[in-house]
C-alpha cells in the first residue's frame, strides 16, 4: 500500500513543478469537472487525504476553507504536511490495524462502515482519478501532462 502512496506523491512533486511553469491565471482559472482549477483540485486531494487519514488515526480533521487558499506555496506545503502524517501511519501500519472498520456518520445521518484497507485504497484512487483531471487541463492550454505510468517510474 505505501508504494501507491508513494507514487501519487511522487506524481504529485511533478504537478506541483508543472503548475510552477504556468500562469497564475491558468492555475486559478475556473474550468469544468473536478475542484474547479489546477490549484483547487490539487488542494481536494490533499484535503481528501488528511481528513480520510486523521479519521482511521482517530484524531481530529483539519478544517480547512477551501475558498481561503490562493496560491501553490500554500498547497504545497500542506502537501509536506499531511505527506509526513500519512507516511507515519502508513508506516506503523500492520495486519491488526488492516482488521479495523471505520464508522462514517454521513451529514444526512446515515452511517457506513468501511475496513481500514478500503479507506486507504480509496485515498489512493481518489488522487488517481483527479490527477486525471488535471492531464486534460494541461491539454486544453496546450501543455504536455505529467506522465502517470506507474511502469516508468522509481518508487
Amino acid at each position: 500500500m505505501l508504494d501507491m502512496f508513494l507514487y501519487n506523491w511522487q506524481i504529485r512533486e511533478d504537478w506541483f513543478d508543472f503548475c510552477k511553469n504556468i500562469s497564475e491565471e491558468n492555475l486559478t482559472k475556473k474550468r469544468v469537472g473536478g475542484f474547479g482549477s489546477f490549484l483547487h483540485n490539487l488542494f481536494h486531494v490533499i484535503d481528501c487525504e488528511q481528513i480520510w487519514i486523521n479519521q482511521l488515526k482517530g484524531t481530529q480533521v483539519l478544517v480547512k476553507d477551501f475558498n481561503s487558499i490562493s496560491n501553490l506555496e500554500e498547497v504545497i506545503e500542506f502537501s509536506n504536511t499531511t505527506k509526513s502524517q500519512t507516511l507515519n501511519y502508513l508506516q506503523s501500519y500492520n495486519s491488526d490495524i488492516e482488521k479495523r472498520v471505520l464508522e462514517v456518520k454521513s451529514k444526512n445521518g446515515k452511517t457506513y462502515h468501511f475496513p481500514y484497507e478500503k479507506v486507504l485504497q480509496h485515498i489512493i484512487t481518489h488522487e488517481v482519478h483527479h490527477i486525471g483531471q488535471l492531464s486534460v487541463w494541461a491539454r486544453e492550454i496546450g501543455k504536455k501532462p505529467i506522465s502517470s505510468d506507474l511502469l516508468f517510474r522509481q518508487i
